[in-house]
Order: structure tokens, then C-alpha cells, then sequence
């Protein structure tokens, strides 16, 4: 591969030093790409030519830092399950932003790169099976439209990691319009600075919106922009039958991406509190219920941004308020009017939509498999 090929930048370093710490990824003994997404790369404007040489191999498993890049790992926190807790990249390493020709810019981060200042006594790597499945869902939902990170490359380290038993360990090369979460705002939140919270909302809306107005306050504008982006995102997991598995807030991207594929599933026969991930036992993420979720993470980024949203509290509440209040509205119409398109409709008017819902109960009742 052109080295020049790289055309990498690493504007999180503006952020205060709270918010990362940096961090080398750890070198591995026998790197080899075993799935590499050519398609994206030269999106991404990396000249690999018709093949994955050697010396990419050890760039995608952190053996060699590109030019440009200044590895490091994100702080941020995050409620799992309802509980609030402290966190970070555990085993991902942000190597920094490759701009295309086009002028955007995306993360590339390394996902099983060693351990970081924030793995709790983890290993810091990842298995060859959990890495190829990230890969394989992140690159189907992207096929069906479904914003996403994206899956460049699988790397064999040549090691095993030692899960329940030994396993073939490997890096996945993961791509995103960043890895901003509103984890990382509660993570600034609990510093209880409004200064470096409001920074870190200029920071993101930059990424995100930089068009955002002037007249508005940012922290409104990032929360409606907020607000949109899962309205749009959960309505297109809903249509395509997607069960994320565990929306806790820190896999909840300011970006408006799907992110962190873990115990995740595309519905077969229709139910709608489907559950997929094993762990979790209440049904708190069942398919019917990730909307609901997504509106309650959603609240929790409202209150993040409370400190900086105007200079009375109550104030601040009621424009939260007003921002989330738009979610229900437009997720149903994100929804009904997919759920249309799905079933031969331009529009979703109100005997449209009584359609829908009779079908969904019909398939219900029939156990039908939703893709079909």
C-alpha cells in the first residue's frame, strides 16, 4: 500500500485531557488480514491496489502507526442497563480521522488493539468470531441503508485470548463519523464543568453540524440534531427488523450511526418483544421496546447538557423538553412512511398506516418471518 495513501488528522487531542488519554496499541506476533472491505477503502481514499500487503496487515493490527495519527482511547461513561458507571475504550484505540477527496472526514479506530487506561483489568483484545460478525452486520446494514460504522478490515494477530476457552484473537478496523457518544456527555457531565461541556458540544457539532445557527443555543441545536438523527435511525431498525441487543447509552453515537454490534440479530418470526442478547434477562431491549429506549437515553443526554442550555434552570428544562417532545412525532413518521414504501405505498396516509399495523398483526399471529 502508498503510504501517502493515508491522509490522517487527530482533531479529538482538542478536546481538554480528561477526555482521552493516550495510548500505543499493543504489538501482535503474526499479523494477516483475513477480510478486508475494498469497496470502503477507496471510498475512504486508501490506495491498497488489488491486494492487502504486509506491511497494511501491521498498520490494522497497530504493529505500525500511519503518518498522521496520534493513538489514543476515549473517555466516556455510560448507563448500562438503567445503572450509571464510568468507562472508556477498554480494548479500542482511535488512530484519527482520514479525510477523503470529497473533504469528510471518518474515525479509524482499532477494536482489540490491547488494553487502555480504561479496561478494568481486561485483556484489551477481541476474538476472531465476535470481530467477523461486526463485520458482516455493520457491512449488511450500510447495504441496506441503515446509518452505521463500517467494517474496513479483520486482522489475525497470530495469539489467542482466552474467553471460554482459547480463541484465535483479532483486531477489526472500524470506521465511524466519530465515536462521540452520549456516554462521552455524561462523562463530561460528571466532571461537573460547564466549560469543558460546552466545548466538547462545540467539538461535536462541528463534526456533525457545522451549519448549526447562530441564534440558537449549540447545546438546543446538537439536542434536536440528537433528537432527529435516532428518530430516523430507530425507525430504520424497526423496518429492516434489527435488534440492537444492549442500548445502553454509551453505544448511543452522536452521530446518528448504529454502533457496537454485540449480541445483536435481524428478527426472524415476528414478535415484538423479541429479545436477543442473553444477558439481557428483563427484556429492557427487546425489539418493541428500542424506541422507547432510544427517547430514555436520549433524556439522559437532555440532562447532560441542562448546564448549557440557558442561564435558568427551568428554562433549560423546558427547552429540553421541547426538543424531546419531537421524537414521537418523528419517528412515526419515519416509521409509517417506510413501512409503507416496504409494502408498495408513496405515502403513508391513515388507511396506509391501519394497513400496516393489520399486517403486523397478522404476521404476529401467524408467526410469519418478518424479512420475508
Amino acid at each position: 500500500m502508498n503510504k501517502s495513501s493515508w491522509n490522517l488528522r487527530q482533531t479529538f487531542t482538542d478536546l481538554p485531557s480528561e477526555f482521552f488519554s493516550f495510548v500505543l496499541p499493543t504489538p501482535v506476533s503474526q499479523p494477516r488480514v483475513v477480510v478486508f472491505n475494498a469497496a470502503l477503502g477507496e471510498q475512504l481514499g486508501l490506495l491498497f491496489g488489488d491486494f492487502v500487503d504486509d506491511q497494511t496487515a501491521q498498520v490494522f493490527c497497530g504493529n505500525e502507526i500511519p503518518e498522521g495519527a496520534q493513538p489514543l482511547a476515549q473517555a466516556y461513561a455510560g448507563h448500562q442497563f438503567g445503572h450509571f458507571t464510568m468507562l472508556g475504550d477498554g480494548r479500542a484505540i482511535l488512530l484519527g480521522e482520514q479525510q477523503t477527496a470529497s473533504g469528510e472526514f471518518f474515525d479509524i479506530q482499532l477494536k482489540g488493539s490491547g488494553p487502555t487506561p480504561y479496561s478494568r483489568r481486561g485483556d484489551g483484545r477481541a476474538a476472531l468470531g465476535p470481530m467477523l460478525r461486526e463485520y458482516i452486520v455493520s457491512e449488511a446494514m450500510a447495504a441496506l441503508g441503515v446509518p452505521t460504522t463500517r467494517s474496513l478490515a479483520v486482522t489475525l494477530t497470530g495469539e489467542k485470548v482466552l474467553r471460554e476457552g482459547a480463541l484465535p484473537g483479532a483486531v477489526l478496523t472500524r470506521v465511524a463519523a466519530s465515536h462521540i457518544r452520549v456516554g462521552t456527555f455524561e462523562y463530561a457531565a460528571a466532571l461537573g464543568d460547564p466549560v469543558r461541556l460546552a466545548e466538547l458540544t462545540l467539538y461535536t457539532l462541528n463534526r456533525h453540524l457545522p451549519d448549526f445557527p447562530e441564534d440558537v443555543p449549540p447545546a438546543l441545536s446538537l439536542l434536536r440534531h440528537a433528537v432527529r438523527a435516532q428518530a430516523s435511525l430507530m425507525a430504520r431498525w424497526m423496518q429492516v427488523g434489527f435488534i440492537h441487543g444492549v442500548m445502553n447509552t454509551d453505544n448511543m453515537a452522536l452521530s446518528g450511526e448504529t454502533i457496537d454490534y454485540g449480541p445483536c440479530a435481524f428478527m426472524d418470526v415476528y414478535h415484538p418483544q423479541t429479545v436477543f442478547s442473553s444477558i439481557d434477562t428483563q427484556g429492557r431491549y427487546a425489539y418493541a421496546n428500542q424506541p422507547q429506549i432510544a427517547l430514555w437515553n436520549l433524556e439522559r443526554f437532555a440532562e447532560t447538557l441542562l448546564p448549557i442550555l440557558g442561564d435558568e434552570k427551568e428554562a433549560a428544562i423546558e427547552l429540553a423538553h421541547s426538543a424531546l417532545d419531537e421524537f414521537a412525532e418523528l419517528y412515526n413518521q419515519f416509521w409509517f412512511s417506510g413501512m409503507a414504501a416496504k409494502i408498495g405505498f408513496s405515502e403513508a396516509n391513515d388507511d396506509v398506516q391501519k394497513l400496516v399495523l393489520q399486517l403486523l398483526q397478522v404476521m404476529q399471529r401467524n408467526e410469519l418471518d418478518y424479512t420475508n
